[in-house]
């Protein structure tokens, strides 16, 4: 049985597609910082609760950040599948304090925890109507109480931003067939 490729649908804003997850990971920081990612979606959660318009000056901003996390989204779930072929190297430096501060020491170490846990919690469909409605609602200049919890899927997401980065500092190996893996937290 053939299985369904997902696209990344990375060519509506880096001009071109990206063939597999870590190459589109790879585009997605070369197109944007971690900072801008977690600051955008910031901005746009906190403007579903005001009567100004988010990204008022240029709101095609806020549809190019939308496909941006979009297709951000699709490759945290097409990688969230792969965490027992693949697992992300150690870090090359002991840190005391943690460098991404929304993840636990132990998605730290291992960051494919946080892909588990959004998606054992949220579908991606869930998620891609959350950025639906966050982009609606914050480019709306009226006040609409929102159908649905952002609270939570606001908090996965930012964890799986961290977590991204991480792997793309880290860079990620290919477990081999007879190396053992701690099993993921159920």
């Amino acid at each position: 049985m053939k299985k369904n490729k997902i696209s990344f649908e990375t060519r509506f804003w880096a001009g071109f597609v990206a063939g597999n997850p870590f190459e589109a990971f790879d585009v997605i920081f070369d197109f944007a910082h971690l900072d801008y990612y977690k600051q955008n979606l910031s901005q746009a959660v906190l403007h579903c609760y005001k009567t100004k318009v988010y990204k008022q000056d240029a709101p095609c901003n806020a549809f190019v950040f939308y496909t941006a996390i979009c297709s951000f989204l699709k490759v945290c779930y097409c990688l969230k599948r792969k965490d027992k072929k693949w697992k992300v190297k150690e870090s090359s430096r002991s840190e005391t304090v943690f460098h991404l501060s929304s993840l636990t020491k132990e998605e730290y170490d291992n960051p494919f925890l946080v892909l588990q846990s959004a998606f054992e919690e949220r579908t991606l469909q869930q998620f891609e109507f959350f950025l639906s409605e966050i982009t609606e609602l914050s480019l709306s200049p009226y006040y609409v109480d929102p159908d649905s919890d952002l609270t939570t899927p606001y908090i996965h997401l930012i964890k799986m931003l961290d977590a991204a980065e991480l792997m793309k500092e880290r860079g990620v190996e290919r477990i081999k067939k007879n190396e053992q893996v701690e099993p993921s937290a159920e």
